[in-house]
């Protein structure tokens, strides 16, 4: 007897844990089957302001189709949300549309789990592959086909107070921040915004915040070129020169009081909504925290430290996915798409909330290169660095935890650069080793 990888899942998962499953499902009023056919299940993992957002996108959806009920849920972030959708899947009753990462996905690609979405089906609902950031939509490809239709890119950015870098000489005649590029100019205006604080020049979120370290590591890293993974996660090949140069430059940041050696995630963000610090290294989604705050502020991409090679800077993107599922007929799958093509053509809300939109009617135009702060950082996403392909890789994934511990606790002062490398190392090769549950 042959069995699939997705066959092998579901018997891996046991019909208790199937059972389970449904049961849950029945419980929230989340089972899909029996269901009429003008019902259109959404799952996402948006809280926060993205959350606020999604929910306003999902009710201009419903006002404009009023022959359709949208059901939509929200699940926890990261991996809780991944394993409940990839449950319902092999379980045959996942939702129409659901939200992934792009790094996320192409994991579920893997087990079977995903509709290929051929170029005439995209064609008809006006989602071709030329409306597209074509950086994030070639990203998103698996062996050249689509899987994935990408909502945006959020990459890791620059915010920055402008009254104190006004003071410490840092911006331009128009008062956008000159170009940090390369080691001496960045530092150089460290120093700067340091002598202007009289504390710190900018933060990077440590501590408890595991993911964030992991971010500056990809983005300077990436900068040199280097690579973490390989052959789809099977193999770890960290360049231990580039590796090094990056998390050594990371820990001078802190070993010479630049930014705080313990600052967590909300502290980090405290302090620059107060002008403690000048800068903060941080994810785009941020904007509207210092908006509300009015905390004089701007943003840029991160900068280009290391400058010696092509510009990068770590990224990932929110993709809108259809799960492969018994009932999804042609009328379905044109249903679905037609919902996707919606919260597309609402990229302004979604841009609004600091994502760099992936759908070109709306990033090529002219209302968007007018959002500000905003448009001062889109040119970001054809610079993303992706986190590497595997089943432990992606947003939320063990892969993040276990390089942005090491980074972080390095960053600390807690280990020294070749000690964090070292341990990222080892972890990483067990996780390779370990066979996908999927």
């Amino acid at each position: 007897m042959t069995f699939s990888r997705r066959s092998l899942l579901a018997g891996a998962l046991g019909v208790g844990a199937l059972a389970a499953t449904s049961g849950c499902s029945a419980a929230s009023g989340l089972t899909t089957a029996g269901e009429p056919a003008s019902t259109l299940q959404f799952w996402d993992l948006f809280g926060g302001g993205d959350g606020v957002r999604m929910q306003s996108m999902l009710d201009t959806y419903r006002k404009a189709n009023s022959n359709i009920t949208l059901k939509g849920t929200t699940f926890n972030w990261g991996n809780p949300y991944y394993t409940k959708l990839s449950l319902a899947t092999v379980g045959n009753k996942p939702p129409d549309v659901a939200v992934a990462h792009l790094t996320r996905a192409k994991s579920m690609v893997e087990g079977g789990l995903l509709q290929e979405l051929e170029p005439d089906v995209l064609e008809r609902a006006g989602l071709s592959a030329d409306k597209f950031n074509k950086k994030v939509w070639d990203a998103g490809l698996v062996d050249g086909k689509a899987y994935v239709i990408p909502l945006d890119t959020h990459p890791f950015v620059m915010f920055y107070n402008t009254e104190i870098c006004k003071k410490a000489g840092l911006l331009d005649a128009s008062g956008v921040i000159k170009p940090l590029k390369g080691e001496d100019a960045f530092l150089d205006a460290m120093k700067k915004a340091k002598a202007v604080t009289g504390a710190y020049a900018g933060a990077i979120a440590l501590g408890t915040e595991i993911v964030t370290p992991w971010r500056a590591f990809q983005s300077l890293y990436s900068q040199l070129g280097g690579q973490v993974l390989a052959d789809n996660g099977t193999k770890v090949v960290i360049d231990e020169a580039k590796a090094l140069r990056a998390m050594t430059f990371l820990r001078g940041l802190t070993k010479d009081g630049l930014f705080p050696e313990a600052t967590d995630y909300q502290g980090s963000i405290a302090d620059f909504s107060s002008g403690k610090t000048a800068f903060l290294f941080q994810g785009e989604w941020e904007i509207t925290t210092f908006q509300t705050a009015k905390t004089p502020f701007s943003m840029a991409v991160f900068p280009h430290v290391f400058d010696e090679g092509p510009y990068a800077v770590q990224a990932d993107s929110h993709t809108l996915i259809v799960p492969k599922s018994p009932k999804l007929t042609p009328d379905r799958l044109d249903r679905a798409l037609g919902f996707v093509k919606s919260l597309l053509d609402q990229s302004k809300a979604w841009a609004e909330g600091g994502h760099i939109p992936a759908y070109l009617p709306y990033l090529d135009s002219a209302e968007y290169k007018a959002l500000q702060p905003q448009a001062q950082y889109a040119a970001a996403a054809d610079g993303a660095a992706y986190d590497p392909a595997g089943w432990y890789s992606g947003s939320g994934s063990n892969f993040e935890n276990v390089t942005g511990s090491a980074i972080g606790a390095m960053m600390a002062g807690i280990s020294e650069p070749q000690q964090a490398l070292d341990e990222m190392r080892t972890k990483l090769e067990n996780l390779a080793a370990t066979a996908s549950p999927i």
